[in-house]
């Protein structure tokens, strides 16, 4: 069964949400929790002084950290976010329902509100995204993309390839503050099979009790994400949730679950969810890279710590059970 967009509850300005986006106690925000004072790293790729020390650093401490000087173009990042919102916020929801993905299908291209779902009793995402297939290039049909604004699939398009640029070069320095080669995390992957999703989370009239995304770590090798002045994005360090504060000219780096196994755990892959707010709504568009669904998978040091894992089956098992947290990869330690 289709799920209502979000977007269109948020817009009907009823006073609570449905009781299918409502969190269990255990899992709800807390935002009052939230540590304000630890922040996640920030790394300037253009001082080499210390960079692999501080990449090290971030990798096994968080998982995740902030890059500027990044050579990615600001002005792109900026197109990104503006063709993203113009989308959700300037075409009709007929227009927008045109692209509604196959519900029935995980990760499928288009517009929709489901991807993360196991099963018909899991709690909603307060969040409605739209999901490029982007790489290998034999993948991307800009044909399936929206139409408006006029520029819109040449963005995504450029954007695209600035990331997987991007990606190649940070799992290069990954590789290489663990002694590896350049290319060893990268020989592992093999050619990148990358999305883009722009994911757009409408206020929320009750943020108490819902997220917009739930806890999880990405299944691939590694995420880039930007976002929007609004905040949301937190990820979970010693303990606790802490949020990772907007930065326009920064791109958020998010270690997934491939990368942890590749490293044998030595780098960690960040824990994250979306928190949502009852005054604005809110943008991201994160850019995933992953391996092919029948890459091997298993850890470039000994003795390993975990078992070799098919990547397609991988996915499957976190899309069967669903993520919470990062029980997928748990299962696979020795």
């Amino acid at each position: 069964m289709e799920t209502l967009r979000v977007q269109l509850l948020a817009e009907k300005g009823e006073i609570s949400v449905p009781s299918q986006y409502v969190q269990p106690p255990e899992t709800r925000p807390q935002i009052e929790k939230t540590n304000v004072k630890a922040a996640v790293p920030a790394i300037d790729l253009s001082s080499r002084t210390n960079l692999l020390d501080e990449l090290k650093k971030a990798c096994k401490e968080w998982g995740a950290f902030q890059v500027i000087n990044h050579k990615v173009p600001i002005s792109l990042l900026d197109d990104m976010r503006r063709v993203g919102r113009t989308f959700f916020d300037g075409c009709t929801m007929e227009e927008k329902l045109k692209y509604s993905c196959d519900s029935a299908s995980p990760a499928s291209e288009g517009y929709g509100s489901r991807m993360l779902v196991a099963s018909n009793d899991t709690v909603l995402d307060w969040r409605d995204y739209f999901d490029h297939h982007t790489l290998p290039s034999s993948r991307r049909n800009p044909s399936h993309w929206p139409e408006s604004p006029a520029d819109y699939r040449k963005v995504v398009a450029e954007y695209s390839d600035h990331m997987k640029a991007l990606a190649q070069e940070l799992l290069g320095l990954v590789s290489e503050s663990l002694d590896l080669t350049c290319q060893g995390i990268e020989n592992v992957v093999g050619e990148f099979y990358q999305n883009i999703t722009i994911s757009y989370y409408p206020p929320c009239p009750q943020p108490e009790l819902t997220l917009g995304l739930q806890s999880h770590s990405d299944f691939g090798a590694i995420t880039l994400l930007i976002q929007d002045d609004v905040g949301g994005l937190e990820v979970f360090n010693n303990g606790e949730w802490v949020s990772v504060n907007p930065m326009s000219n920064a791109i958020c780096v998010i270690l997934a679950d491939q990368t942890e196994i590749i490293t044998n755990g030595e780098y960690k892959s960040a824990q994250h969810r979306a928190v949502t707010n009852a005054g604005r709504s809110r943008l991201s568009v994160a850019t995933f890279h992953d391996p092919a669904k029948t890459r091997h998978i298993s850890p470039a040091f000994h003795p390993p710590r975990y078992r070799p894992v098919i990547y397609g089956d991988y996915v499957s098992s976190w899309y069967t059970k669903g993520p919470e947290g990062k029980r997928n990869l748990d299962a696979l330690l020795l």
